[in-house]
């Protein structure tokens, strides 16, 4: 699934080329996880703003007069599921079938590619009403948040006997630790991921932090990870994936101690530390 440095890196990818384009067309192909919620129609016209990221979703703003002095506002929120990506640029090929929303603009074409479905493009008025409001309510920070710390994240933590690696991909803390991010950030941190989250210190949560916004900000620089078929705007793949640590090197030596990494299944997700390096 594409993860915060992904949605990132496809943001950055083609934000500033589509940036006051005019919508001329609205395609959409088989229906994906819920309805778009405005007949394509009701778009053409419109004018995309700046393109922004809350988590793992994007938010294409559209603006559009509809009398003077007045303008009509809303916008796209759009979700990339497990398999989706984003295309941008002009003269794409035809689309196929697991191409499911095309936005044609003055500025090129957008194009949602999204082979099992799951991703979605939803109309809302903006990023706090509608399904973006309720979609995008109750996720935690952003890793960039001036408010993320240690003494935040060990206040969030207090009590809590879920394993530390659940507690930081569940997202109501902080967005965009996704499976390989989490795995990384807490070997970096030398936290064991079966660690009870409440068990944490507070300088072991610092440290946390700062491993989990090191990893996410290398991981962005690197254009992501592409474990499958994950491509950027340009169609591009992510190398972060050639740097882990722990991450699918189940059996390999830790580069640190070369001791053999381990693989544990932790809230159904295959989780992977160094048992010398991480501790509880």
């Amino acid at each position: 699934m594409p993860e915060l440095p992904e949605v990132e890196v496809t943001r950055r990818s083609f934000a500033d080329r589509i940036l006051g384009a005019t919508v001329e067309a609205v395609r959409l192909g088989k229906p994906l996880r819920w309805p778009m919620g405005r007949h394509p129609d009701e778009l053409v016209g419109c004018r995309v703003g700046a393109v922004q990221r809350r988590g793992k979703y994007l938010w294409l703003p559209l603006t559009r007069p509809s009398a003077p002095g007045e303008v009509d506002e809303g916008g796209l929120l759009i979700h990339l599921g497990m398999s989706g990506s984003l295309g941008f640029g002009i003269g794409l090929t035809p689309p196929g079938p697991h191409d499911h929303m095309e936005l044609h603009t003055t500025h090129g074409c957008l194009r949602l590619t999204d082979p099992r479905r799951f991703g979605a493009v939803l109309w809302g008025p903006s990023m706090t009403l509608g399904w973006p409001g309720k979609l995008l309510t109750g996720l935690g920070l952003e890793p960039s948040d001036p408010v993320l710390d240690g003494a935040y994240v060990h206040a969030r933590l207090k009590g809590r006997r879920v394993p530390i690696k659940q507690a930081l991909m569940a997202g109501a803390i902080v967005v965009g630790a996704g499976n390989i991010y989490a795995c990384e950030a807490l070997f970096r941190a030398g936290i064991d991921p079966r660690t009870p989250a409440g068990h944490l210190s507070r300088p072991r949560c610092q440290r946390l932090v700062d491993e989990v916004k090191a990893v996410l900000q290398e991981a962005v620089a690197q254009g992501g990870s592409s474990l499958k078929d994950f491509r950027d705007a340009h169609g591009a793949q992510g190398h972060f994936q050639l740097s882990t640590l722990v991450y699918g090197r189940e059996g390999a030596p830790c580069r640190r101690c070369e001791r053999p990494v381990r693989r544990v299944v932790l809230g159904q997700r295959s989780t992977f530390y160094c048992a010398n390096c991480q501790k509880k």
